[in-house]
Order: structure tokens, then sequence, then C-alpha cells
């Protein structure tokens, strides 16, 4: 059976701003979101089964339940739509993003999934029919549907794709934690009113950026886990680094380097000192 291999690349938000909490408990957000070379290998081929057979290998599988999981609801939907018709799949994917860490690893295979299949039935639902596809699988997969740095704007989850590329060099430090982003939104008591609109006229611009935006769930992040402030201000400490913060709601800390020598040699400085961590340099794609 032919078998196809497909990369699953990870997410990281350069900075999210918590604009107000909603009565249905959600929260309005305002986050600027890039990707990167980092990504989970997925291949799908074909089964004679009358079920799909979905394995997860690598470092990271634990804790992925393979009867249920993002590519499971994905595939559900997919059927929902007649995208799939009396066929069985089996997809294995090799596990190199963190699970827990605020990589978006579970929504990008989600988004994965739901871009192969639409390409491959000939179906191409357009782009507004792909995110509210997307959306009924979880927040982030919208986001991720499309690798292209994007902003996320507002209550109604404004998905702004940008044209820039970013070229930037990203450490990304995981401490083997996984944390809950219910109970970290529910701590969280920043809030943040800023209107200005992001604008990137060259890297400067975008590093100068970064530098005055912050990541609103940090705080509430720290609180819980206070290794994840420790790992922060080591990075920030480290020759070269512009910035250092969490993504998403954490735990995966990331530091954005003024190049790749100064990254790899503050990653190999982590290893030395918190052997257990894991840890990768990786570029914006």
């Amino acid at each position: 059976m032919k078998k196809t291999k497909i990369k699953s690349y990870c997410k990281i938000n350069l900075t999210l701003r918590v604009i107000k909490k909603l009565n249905n408990g959600y929260h309005e957000i305002k986050s600027l979101i890039t990707f990167c070379d980092l990504f989970d290998m997925i291949s799908i081929s074909k089964t004679y089964k009358t079920k799909d057979e979905i394995n997860f290998f690598g470092r990271f599988k634990k804790n992925i339940n393979e009867q249920s999981n993002t590519i499971t609801k994905a595939l559900h939907l997919l059927r929902k739509k007649k995208l799939i018709k009396n066929e069985s799949y089996k997809i294995s994917v090799i596990k190199n993003i963190p699970h827990g860490s605020g990589l978006g690893g579970g929504s990008s295979n989600a988004a994965t999934i739901l871009n192969y299949f639409n390409k491959k039935t000939g179906s191409k639902l357009s782009n507004s029919k792909m995110e509210k596809l997307a959306g009924q699988i979880g927040f982030d997969v919208p986001i991720v549907l499309k690798k292209k740095n994007t902003m996320l704007i507002g209550r109604k989850d404004k998905i702004l794709r940008l044209k820039q590329r970013f070229n930037l060099n990203i450490l990304i430090v995981y401490p083997n934690l996984i944390c809950s982003t219910k109970e970290i939104y529910k701590s969280n008591k920043n809030i943040n009113l800023n209107k200005i609109a992001f604008l990137k006229r060259n890297k400067k611009d975008l590093i100068n950026y970064l530098k005055r935006e912050k990541n609103d769930l940090e705080d509430s992040a720290v609180a819980i886990y206070p290794k994840i402030k420790k790992i922060i201000n080591f990075i920030k400490s480290q020759k070269g680094c512009y910035l250092s913060r969490i993504t998403g709601s954490g735990s995966a800390c990331i530091g954005v380097f003024s190049n790749m020598r100064n990254a790899i040699t503050a990653m190999k400085l982590i290893k030395l000192k918190h052997p257990r961590y894991w840890c990768v340099v990786s570029k914006t794609i």
C-alpha cells in the first residue's frame, strides 16, 4: 500500500495579549503566531481493515490517547462531511513536538490531516469552510491550517495571514511540564487594552515590537510552575538573546536570538545545567 509522508509543523506564539474575559468563560486575545522547522512526521496509507489504525511513536507519544485525539476527531468530521467514503486509513505519527507544551502539536496534526484529505479528494473546500470545520476540533486548529505568520485578533477570532517572512532564530526549552491551559487562563489577571496593530517594516522593527509586547499568560504559568521563570531568566541572560517568554500557555519557553550560533551555545549551556530538559534550536519557516 502506498504511504504518504507529511510534515506537521509546530506553532509559536511570539506574543499573546488577553484583551478580556467573555461571559462564556473563554477569552478574547491578540496573538502574533509563527511556525518553525520543528515538526511531527505523519505517515498515511489505506488499510483493508474496517477501522482506522492510529499510532503514535517517538519521545512525546506518552499521554496521547490513540483512541481519541485530534486526528480521530478530524477523521470523524471528514466522514461526516463525506470527504472520506468507505475507506479506512493507517496513520502513524512520530511525535517530535512535546505534548502539552504550548507548541500546538495536536492542533497541527489535525490541520495536516484536514488539508491532506481536502486536497486528496479534490473537494477543495473554501478557506472559510475549512476554518469552520477545523474550529470544531480545537481553538488553534484553524490558525495552523496555513503555515504563514499570523495575527489572531479579537472576539471573532479574526485570522490575519501575513506575507512577510520573519527569519528568526529560536531556542525552545521544554521542562517536561504539561501545563493546564484551562487553569492558566482561569488564574490570569492580566488584561491588555492596547489596540496598536502589528506593523513590520524590517527585522529591526519586528524585534522592537516583540520586545515591547509580552505573553499575558506568563505570570499565571510562573505562579503555578515556578521553574518556568528560572528558565526564561536563564535564556534572557545568554549572549545574543533579544527576548524570552513562554509560548501559548506553556510550558515551553522560547528565546529569540540574533544568530543561530548564539542560540546553539545557549542550548548547550541549558543542557549542561538541566540535562533532563528537552531543548532544540529552530528557524521560522
